[in-house]
């Protein structure tokens, strides 16, 4: 119903359209108030960029913040990154993530990106707190944050913003009548725009989640798709039929398909009754992180990789480093 709404089939936005305005209303108002001076902002002793959208729901900014940390470190620069770690809850912050880092106190995400590009991670709801615990025991070249575009109390350098290129924008407005933060025309100001699927345009980075092969949450062994038993697939991320159609476009068709709210936290008990004994549950990586400790021997998830392409990446990416080499 949510989408029906949002992308304006359904008529129920023009009920909501006065909420819009209000949210929108505010929202301006709390970007021109750092733009004016009116609240004070906090710049970083290095550079920030930021990784975010202008919209709700999953647009693949995870992937995004894994790839751009690794382009980083393979030309020779040192990149934290920082989260409010939505979804997890810690006794004190920042915390400090690494690959064993608990989700239910770090969130799924950035225990994922730690596993990943094993960067410097640290989480906090503030996130110059998160970005001043990382400094204080690490000599880093830049911050990356996982999202926080509309987050103004910090500065940045660069900002770089995921739009889904299948759903686009929507209706177009502010929510809760549409999906957006903030109106399209905040694409005027960024420093990049990366487009997660569809097509992307001439200003635009194309943007493609490769999955590479199956991974046995247990074991740690690796198959092919078309190797696996019988699939009941699930997702609990920003927009599961993203993944459903992931599977379908590598050939393959599930019996089943289960959708679950994005950083759902999952029981053993809840999973093991989604399938029978001669099946086998396929998930997405960022729910597999929150999975390993009760994992059974029929469980798996399939890892994506961000490909990314298009005239405006080389210069995107000699800017990147052209800005954190002089800060060095």
């Amino acid at each position: 119903m949510i989408d029906r709404i949002w992308s304006g089939r359904s008529p129920l936005w023009l009920l909501l359209w006065p909420l819009s305005l209000l949210y929108g209303a505010i929202s301006t108002l709390i970007r021109l108030s750092y733009q004016r001076g009116w609240r004070k902002s906090w710049r970083a002793p290095c550079p920030v960029i930021v990784v975010g959208n202008l919209t709700a729901g999953g647009n693949g900014k995870t992937p995004v913040v894994i790839w751009l940390v690794q382009a980083l470190q393979q030309r020779g620069l040192r990149a934290g990154v920082v989260s409010r770690g939505y979804g997890g809850k810690s006794e004190h912050y920042p915390l400090f993530v690494t690959a064993e880092t608990a989700t239910a106190l770090a969130g799924d995400e950035p225990v994922l990106i730690a596993q990943r590009t094993q960067a410097p991670v640290a989480v906090a709801p503030k996130r110059r707190q998160a970005v001043e615990g990382l400094l204080s025991t690490q000599d880093l070249d830049v911050i990356i944050t996982d999202d926080g575009l509309q987050h103004y109390a910090l500065q940045r350098d660069r900002e770089i913003v995921v739009i889904d290129g299948m759903r686009r924008f929507g209706n177009g407005w502010w929510l809760p009548a549409g999906p957006m933060r903030e109106r399209a025309s905040r694409l005027q100001s960024v420093d990049a725009i990366i487009v997660n699927g569809g097509e992307a345009q001439a200003n635009e980075i194309a943007m493609t989640l490769q999955p590479g092969l199956a991974v046995n949450l247990l074991s740690g062994e690796t198959a092919p798709l078309n190797q696996l038993p019988e699939i009941v697939a699930m997702a609990g991320i920003g927009h599961p039929p993203r993944f459903f159609n992931t599977l379908k476009h590598q050939g393959v068709k599930p019996v089943a398909e289960v959708a679950f709210a994005d950083h759902h936290a999952y029981s053993e008990d809840e999973l093991s009754r989604l399938t029978q004994s001669h099946q086998c549950l396929l998930m997405t990586e960022k729910d597999a992180v929150k999975c390993h400790s009760f994992a059974r021997a029929n469980w798996w998830y399939l890892p994506v990789d961000a490909h990314l392409s298009g005239a405006p990446l080389a210069a995107l990416l000699d800017d990147l480093t052209q800005l954190c080499m002089a800060s060095r």
